[in-house]
């Protein structure tokens, strides 16, 4: 190669006559460098190409990988190079499957189809993968594959994707610790999920995806209740409750609704903690506020916090019910709490509040155990 960059007949003749693929690949990386820098004329692009097409089926695989290393980001690349590197050994293939956009999704389904694990694995981590590629690799049901794809934020995946995998890999953390990971998933696979999942993880998910609030509440709720059962009254795990709200918060998934349903079953921690960080007001002002004898403190709280006054009236009750109650960690404390504050809810308010949250309620006191037994 000349230095204005053209090819030069001492490099075209190397290329083909050589024997050393040490030198063949040194001089593959010029001209492909040039070709990617565009420092080549039209004529000397299409000479250049005639060489690549020679070189793509080199015996050395030095020099292939060579010229699929230095060609991959070449967005103009002729198909026909791109697609004979993309179906070659998975060594010359890869960098050309996890860059090239010269290849079209149709080139993609037939080296998914016909090639190997790790072919497949590359195209999985590409840095967009269209719904219909995805929805290719799903059908793999290669476990590595299947948790590369996941694990690509990249990759645009199909709800009808989500739920293939899930049948196939619903147990495997590989794959649904990636996917719960993931940006954004489907209000219906999340629900989904987090039923298969740790508790670990299964706490990400709550705080960072969106569920229906009452699954959101009871999964919050029934992970608290695994680690405070006994430790009702001594502020155990506050810094994980500190650190779960402060998750819910920056994710926005700190609603009221949370807020209150958290309050309806006994968990009057929570519901300190999290109108304190809903309302930006400390903790301990909280307390004192929501315990104002006169009842003007919650309602000042619950203004500020722009939190309507249906919610606020059963979030009263709620609380007036914990300070008859003793709650001392024995059994059925949260089944006796979560009675009192709904037998006083219906009886006193009946349709005053959101049908929602009479829903909610009506549900609880229809399964009085749900909670506790998830818990046990």
């Amino acid at each position: 190669m000349s230095n204005n960059g053209s090819l030069s007949p001492a490099d075209v003749e190397r290329l083909l006559t050589d024997r050393s693929a040490e030198v063949r690949a040194e001089t593959v990386e010029k001209i492909a460098g040039g070709m990617e820098g565009n420092d080549f004329s039209d004529t000397e692009r299409r000479e250049a190409e005639e060489i690549f097409r020679l070189l793509v089926n080199d015996a050395e695989v030095l020099v292939r990988q060579t010229l699929a290393e230095t060609l991959k980001s070449v967005p103009d690349l002729p198909n026909d190079i791109a697609k004979t590197l993309a179906s070659d050994i998975a060594d010359v293939a890869t960098p050309m499957l996890s860059f090239s956009e010269a290849l079209s999704d149709e080139d993609l389904f037939e080296i998914i189809s016909s090639k190997s694990e790790m072919h497949q694995m590359a195209v999985a981590g590409r840095n967009r993968v269209s719904e219909a590629v995805s929805e290719k690799l799903a059908e793999t049901a290669n476990e590595d594959v299947v948790a590369t794809l996941m694990g690509n934020d990249g990759a645009e995946i199909s709800e009808s994707t989500f739920e293939k995998v899930l049948d196939d890999f619903g147990d495997s953390e590989k794959i649904n610790a990636p996917m719960a990971h993931r940006s954004k998933l489907p209000i219906t696979v999340t629900e989904r999920l987090v039923t298969m999942v740790s508790d670990k993880l299964r706490d990400h998910l709550v705080t960072h995806h969106e569920l229906p609030p009452s699954v959101a509440t009871d999964l919050i709720l029934e992970n608290r209740e695994k680690t405070m059962i006994g430790f009702i009254r001594d502020g155990a795990a506050h810094a994980d409750l500190v650190k779960l709200i402060d998750q819910l918060h920056a994710n926005g998934r700190l609603t009221p609704t949370i807020i209150l349903r958290a309050l309806c079953v006994g968990d009057v921690d929570f519901f300190e903690t999290a109108m304190a960080k809903y309302s930006d007001i400390a903790v301990a002002n909280v307390h004192i506020l929501v315990n104002d004898a006169g009842g003007q403190g919650l309602k000042q709280l619950c203004t500020k916090s722009n939190i309507p006054g249906g919610l606020q009236e059963i979030m009263k009750v709620g609380l007036e019910v914990a300070n008859e109650l003793d709650f001392d960690g024995a059994p059925g404390d949260r089944e006796r709490y979560r009675n009192q504050v709904i037998e006083r809810v219906l009886t006193h308010f009946e349709d005053e509040f959101d049908g929602e949250n009479v829903d909610y309620l009506i549900g609880k006191l229809g399964n009085p155990d749900h909670g506790d037994t998830q818990a046990a």
